[in-house]
């Protein structure tokens, strides 16, 4: 199956010479994609012309679409922006722990609760490699193995996802350097997202918190995921989780940068 169908969706103004070198095709092979008359295109063709028409999700799957192809993900599922509107909301659930990751599990944003809730990322803002490298997560998951596992299962679905991407890669290939437990679980191949899950706390300030996790795609940013903490309304854990939020309030101030998002913590002297 060729292109037909799509001759209309060229960027305004530029010519199909200027797409095909943009897209590192022949003029040729280009001008029979749009006719209909060049059959099989591949995946990476398909991502580079979609990249070069500008075309936006709709269009990428459109595209994929009419040359007989499921859609692959954007090469940005680890895309460091968070909307404004989007960090306003963290913001305005103060009670709740609140974090903006990327496909990744780098935390772009978070509110105090939420930085609270982790004890702070000073070994790294990735959620992953906090569990394998940083020594307090060991103490602070009540089953760090669990917490390891699901952790390794998840990265291995975004890997399968973009498997060359370099943020991707630069993770995977550090842990397995840097973590045996990481590597052992990693060659295991078990791949699973997150989406409801109770996670279960021994938090050194307030002590057991058992949450559950709710994760929300953020629809405007292909990638990033909402990660929200919960715990029952009247529980122990529910009176532990206020406690910590009025900590956090003294001792964790967000900060609010319009890229990457990262929050900064401020420690009493």
């Amino acid at each position: 199956m060729g292109l037909r169908g799509n001759t209309r969706r060229r960027v305004p103004g530029l010519r199909r010479e200027e797409v095909a070198m943009l897209a590192d095709v022949s003029v040729d092979y280009y001008v029979r994609l749009e006719q209909g008359r060049e059959t099989g295109p591949s995946a990476q063709v398909l991502d580079s012309l979609a990249d070069a028409l500008a075309l936006d999700d709709d269009g990428r799957a459109h595209l994929y679409r009419l040359a007989g192809l499921a859609t692959r993900p954007r090469a940005d599922l680890v895309g460091e922006r968070v909307d404004p509107h989007l960090l306003q909301l963290t913001d305005s659930w103060p009670g709740t722990p609140v974090l903006v990751v990327n496909s990744i599990y780098d935390v772009l944003a978070c509110n105090a609760l939420g930085e609270a809730l982790f004890c702070g990322f000073s070994v790294s803002r990735n959620l992953v490699e906090k569990v394998f490298l940083d020594p307090g997560s060991r103490g602070l998951h009540a089953d760090w193995r669990r917490a390891a596992e699901n952790s390794v299962a998840a990265v291995r679905l975004a890997e399968g996802r973009a498997p060359e991407h370099p943020r991707i890669r630069a993770v995977v290939d550090g842990l397995v350097e840097a973590s045996p437990e990481f590597a052992e679980l990693w060659a295991r191949n078990r791949a699973r997202g997150k989406r409801i899950e109770v996670k279960e706390f021994t938090h050194p300030l307030v002590g057991g918190l058992t949450l559950r996790m709710r994760t929300f795609e953020v629809a405007q940013t292909p990638g990033q995921q909402l990660l929200c903490y919960h715990a029952e309304p009247g529980t122990r854990s529910a009176e532990a989780l206020s406690l910590l939020g009025t900590i956090a309030a003294d001792v964790y101030t967000p900060s609010n940068p319009e890229s990457g998002a990262q929050r900064s913590v401020h420690r009493p002297v």
